[in-house]
């Protein structure tokens, strides 16, 4: 098998339609009288990983680059406005692949995760900050590593030292990551009960984590700098959500498929960024 986007994209759209059929009800929710769409839940979930794995910030020009180049695989293209309906839409199925792709890594089994989290710049402007959807959940506060103050939001991460994501969450700036830690562990009991003795290292001027700091700047910066993490284009609390989620589906499918493959690097998205 080859190591493209194409093969990344077929992959997973055969993955996600799978899962649909044999388990329908991870499917957004429409009524059971109507048109059926013409883009399907798999083509709309596979279309958004690609944009962001090609670091596609604006809908309108990713559609647009959609139709020109990449018909083989999308025979037909939505407007923005439904797409990004759907999309808004789609989050718990967004949410329920991550965890699926996840555990079909041999990653999934490594027995240490890391916690931390970063910044999610939602405004630059005090007049964004007082007049935003995203005002009451998004607030001020200040990045330790960069040395800086934003106003937005943070991504918690619990990965593998590998970089994959196992668990997330997405809270004001001012949440207290233990406490969110714990948030994250009682919603996926599933996952902590699988896991007895499971070693977590977090950031708080902890002798272990001092030699995994790289690893986790680096993970961070795999969101930032190549799926384009902080300019996710979000103006509303769902806008943003699956924004944010399009980005952890697509480094979680790009490990997925970089393990099927046997590629050495599992974290690398170097073959699917052009």
């Amino acid at each position: 098998m080859t190591n493209d986007l194409d093969t990344l994209a077929t992959a997973l759209y055969a993955r996600i339609d799978d899962e649909l059929k044999a388990s329908p009800w991870l499917a957004p929710w429409r009524p059971a009288v109507g048109i059926a769409p013409t883009l399907s839940d798999a083509e709309l979930v596979t279309l958004a990983v690609t944009s962001a794995l090609l670091g596609y910030t604006s809908e309108r020009r990713w559609l647009r680059r959609v139709g020109r180049d990449f018909g083989h695989l999308f025979p037909y293209v939505p407007q923005q406005s439904g797409y990004n309906k759907r999309l808004r839409a789609a989050s718990s199925l967004l949410t329920s692949m991550i965890r699926i792709l996840a555990r079909d890594t041999s990653l999934w089994s490594d027995d240490v995760w890391l916690v931390d989290s970063t910044p999610v710049g939602c405004g630059c402007s005090r007049e964004t900050a007082t007049r935003s959807d995203l005002a009451g959940w998004a607030q001020y506060g200040y990045c330790a590593s960069h040395s800086r103050y934003f106003w937005g939001l943070r991504l918690h991460l619990v990965c593998t030292p590998g970089g994959l994501p196992v668990l997330f969450a997405l809270t004001g700036a001012k949440a207290d990551e233990r406490e969110t830690l714990r948030d994250m562990l009682d919603t996926a009991p599933d996952v902590e009960a699988a896991r007895p003795g499971q070693t977590i290292i977090g950031d708080k001027n902890t002798h272990l984590f001092k030699p995994l700091r790289q690893v986790i700047e680096s993970i961070n910066q795999t969101f930032k700098g190549q799926l384009d993490l902080e300019r996710h284009g979000g103006k509303s609390p769902t806008g943003v959500a699956a924004r944010i989620l399009c980005r952890i589906l697509a480094l979680t499918a790009a490990i997925w498929h970089n393990d099927k493959t046997g590629q050495p690097i599992k974290r690398s998205l170097t073959a699917y960024d052009h």
